[in-house]
């Protein structure tokens, strides 16, 4: 069994402490925990706009608190994000997500990342081989 604190992970394991251009996130699981997936607390700033294309990874978000926007940018179908809204990333979706105010984003990821990921110019992170 895992049990993990965040606020012990956030005060004690910088290491899983990620961050980039306007969010940050807390890595609670990954690879090395082998579970298949990676779980994370990302949080994005108020008024950050983001495009992600996870080419290589499969992602689903469930928003806990905040309100934004994302768009499918395949379609140009815009969603709200609020509490208790959920998206599934299922065709490696490149998408635009926009913070309208602070969003606070329960994520999981297949396959799970490391924690060492940076974002691709792409929007992507590498493939769990290259990386």
């Amino acid at each position: 069994m895992i049990v993990r604190d965040f606020h012990d992970i956030t005060a004690n394991q910088p290491d899983r402490v990620v961050s980039d251009a306007q969010w940050s996130s807390v890595r609670m699981l990954l690879a090395d925990d082998n579970m298949g997936f990676s779980f994370h607390i990302t949080f994005l700033e108020a008024g950050s706009d983001h495009t992600f294309h996870y080419k290589n990874h499969f992602e689903s978000v469930y928003c806990m608190q905040g309100t934004g926007e994302i768009t499918d940018l395949a379609t140009g179908t815009t969603y709200p994000i609020r509490p208790g809204v959920m998206y599934a990333l299922d065709q490696h979706d490149k998408h635009r997500l926009v913070a309208h105010e602070e969003l606070v984003m329960a994520c999981c990821f297949n396959p799970p990342v490391t924690g060492t990921e940076v974002h691709r110019e792409d929007g992507s992170y590498a493939a769990p081989d290259d990386s």
